[in-house]
């Protein structure tokens, strides 16, 4: 990778403390470029490129908003956000179509969560775990799969979450999800500081294993898993709590979310995370 870019990428880690997924995000996104100084021309080819690989507007405009964060710094040399007044070149945002986000039904939760696991067979067990903590919770797969039993408080039904950009929250959870818990916990002999959800080995799971096993499970208990399997549970999470009369403010802190757009569609509302 060009120097120009290394250097972004130190002061991001550095000075910023950015997350190492973000670091991630920011070295994939820069391999559309082909210089450290781009024209205006040379950043059209490069959203060119992106389409013609096949990435979606969504998929674009990720790699757009890191490319045009470099831009900004390379310029301007501060860590002051970008604005309108930046005389720097940038990349238009692309046109995103405005979808439906996808929802279990209520029949589909209901298979979901009254599905038992054979017993003792360990993944099945897992993954109900899972699940069961993704609805009640509407935690973020990545944020699931990072818990360690230290992090969850028995006595106040409260769990710690690390989210995005490594800011930490608080949510609740419910006295049925405590019990699945516990349970799991003692069967399987889950430390204070094991990650509650881990292999047979004690290592972090992956998110495209997990997002395969859901799906198989879907389909065995007969349907199809919505589009965005995994992300699907949040937005039902937050589906539910507003029909049982939740605010829409409190909603925002639970789902750690910076902003909340409320969209008059089927699912009440369209989230930025």
């Amino acid at each position: 990778m060009p120097p120009r870019f290394e250097q972004f990428i130190r002061e991001r880690q550095y000075l910023s403390n950015v997350s190492p997924a973000t670091l991630e995000w920011y070295r994939h996104s820069f391999k559309w470029l082909r210089a450290e100084s781009p024209t205006q021309q040379e950043l059209k080819d490069a959203v060119v490129r992106m389409r013609e690989k096949g990435l979606k507007a969504t998929g674009c405009n990720s790699a757009i908003r890191a490319i045009n964060a470099y831009l900004h710094w390379s310029t301007a040399g501060t860590e002051v956000k970008c604005s309108p007044a930046c005389r720097h070149l940038r990349i238009p945002q692309l046109k995103e179509p405005q979808l439906v986000v996808p929802t279990l039904t209520t029949a589909q939760v209901t298979r979901l969560v009254n599905w038992r696991p054979k017993s003792r067979i360990f993944w099945q067990h897992r993954v109900h775990l899972l699940v069961l903590l993704l609805l009640d919770t509407g935690a973020r797969v990545g944020e699931a799969l990072n818990v360690r039993v230290r992090e969850i408080d028995f006595d106040n039904l409260l769990l710690t979450l690390d989210g995005k950009g490594r800011k930490q929250r608080v949510v609740p959870f419910s006295f049925e999800l405590r019990r699945a818990m516990l349970r799991y916990i003692a069967d399987f002999q889950r430390k204070p500081d094991s990650i509650l959800l881990a292999t047979r080995n004690e290592t972090k799971l992956g998110r495209r294993v997990m997002l395969r096993t859901v799906k198989n499970l879907c389909q065995r208990l007969g349907f199809q898993p919505p589009a965005r399997t995994l992300h699907a549970f949040r937005h039902t999470f937050a589906v539910n709590y507003l029909r049982r009369g939740g605010s829409v403010f409190h909603l925002q802190k639970v789902l750690g979310h910076s902003t909340l757009d409320i969209q008059p569609c089927d699912c009440g509302f369209t989230s930025h995370t």
